[in-house]
């Protein structure tokens, strides 16, 4: 709804309704650095509320048979297709993405992950195992934990993480919390949720390598490792920001890449032909700069990018959170731009000489999201890809998602995993019934 001086005003949704709040946050268009809509500033009492709209609305709800939740799902699926350039508009100005990527990849592949499970739930069968030898049989049953779409189903309760967050995250009537973000405020929620025992779903950053032997097809990897490193301005959790290359094609890959990069187009969010758009605040531009500094300080080099080409913008939008796809070579294992996720448009590139050597060095990082392999020889993309400690592995591709398998990553870079199975037994409590006849 309109606001003051006509800015878009958000409300949350508890129990089927919009509802105002008696305080809020300035949000900001990233492609011009002004404010455009004012987002609610959440707490306990708003918290409250959705817990007791859900609460209210879940024995309905999870009652209702499997054929008409599918149909629900399935509706929801087909409402956001018809409203996909509404929406696409919307996530672009908010994010900062261009209105390209919202159109083609955000918006459709919600629609198809909801179609997808409104599938997936018609599917799913118990175990059952009898014992003859003293009359019983056993079989097992899945309770829903949370819950799905009439009023209090879904409730939308927006603020910042100290304030809304640790509300929700802490109160003993959330028994689940599922959880997409980074490492600090994961280990937050996870101190805030203990004491009741909660059942966590954190999926983290990461430091994804992308590692390209001597026979891989250059002409497939630098297109898509421009992709893999620059797409989404780099905020994507499972952007490369490592390249590993084999000594021998070192210097080819190098160029080949700068070039590809430079033709990346950086531009406004509306502009069909950017590859780009703008980082998604000023605070997380000023942070991937400055790694670009460290970067700098320590010796090594930037070939393109930040500090090193020209930015052309239209005047209204100078003051808007863009930079450059770059790319840092030159630098260090030890780096904290060869550690530590920078989550922007930034990669670094190194050379290796063996197997051995560079899967030891793609692990020795405390983050274990993802991992690309480009090579043409199967056996060692087998090998590689088995002693990766990584979530998953693409090999001569990126981004390719089957959502019927396991998303999540290793070590640092989370808990749990998603997908049809994944998430149908982390959104479930399962129960064994034993009955002697």
């Amino acid at each position: 709804m309109a606001g003051r001086g006509g800015l878009l005003m958000l409300e949350n949704f508890i129990g089927g309704k919009f509802l105002p709040c008696s305080s809020y946050l300035d949000s900001y268009d990233p492609s011009t650095g002004e404010v455009y809509c004012r987002v609610p500033n959440s707490g306990k009492e708003e918290v409250e509320a959705a817990v007791e709209a859900a609460r209210a609305a879940f024995p309905g709800w999870s009652s209702r048979s499997p054929q008409e939740r599918s149909q629900v799902l399935q509706r929801l699926a087909d409402l956001l297709e018809q409203s996909l350039e509404e929406l696409a508009q919307a996530e672009s100005k908010d994010q900062g993405k261009t209105i390209t990527l919202a159109r083609t990849m955000d918006i459709p592949r919600a629609v198809q992950n909801f179609q997808f499970f409104a599938s997936s739930i018609l599917h799913h069968t118990s175990e059952c195992t009898q014992m003859d030898h003293l009359g019983c049989l056993h079989y097992t049953v899945r309770a829903p934990v949370g819950i799905g779409v009439p009023p209090g189903v879904v409730n939308i309760v927006f603020g910042t993480g100290p304030r809304v967050g640790e509300a929700l995250v802490s109160h003993p009537e959330v028994p689940l919390i599922s959880f997409t973000g980074s490492q600090p405020t994961a280990e937050r929620i996870t101190q805030l949720s203990a004491p009741h025992c909660k059942k966590l779903s954190l999926e983290l950053g990461g430091k994804n390598p992308a590692i390209v032997f001597e026979d891989a097809n250059l002409a497939e990897c630098i297109p898509t490792t421009v992709r893999s490193s620059f797409a989404n301005q780099g905020e994507i959790c499972l952007c490369t920001s490592r390249i590993f290359v084999q000594k021998s094609i070192y210097s080819e890959f190098l160029k080949r890449f700068v070039e590809a990069t430079r033709m990346w187009k950086v531009g406004i969010p509306s502009d069909p032909s950017a590859d780009m758009g703008a980082l998604i605040s000023k605070a997380h531009l000023e942070k991937v700069r400055s790694y670009i500094e460290k970067a700098r300080m320590e010796g090594a080099q930037i070939l393109c990018g930040e500090g090193v080409d020209k930015l052309n913008l239209p005047p209204r939008n100078q003051a808007g959170y863009f930079m450059l796809p770059t790319v840092i070579t030159d630098v260090k294992d030890e780096s904290c731009c060869m550690k530590e996720e920078i989550f922007g448009p930034v990669t670094c590139v190194v050379p290796f000489d063996s197997e051995e050597e560079v899967i030891q060095r793609a692990n020795n990082v405390k983050y274990g999201l993802a991992a690309t392999v480009w090579s043409g020889n199967v056996g060692r993309i087998h090998r590689v890809a088995k002693k990766l400690q990584s979530g998953l592995v693409w090999t001569n591709c990126w981004l390719i998602r089957e959502l019927n398998l396991p998303f999540g990553g290793m070590k640092s870079s989370g808990v749990g995993r998603e997908g049809a199975k994944d998430s149908y037994e982390f959104f479930t409590e399962v129960k064994t019934i034993t009955v002697k006849h």
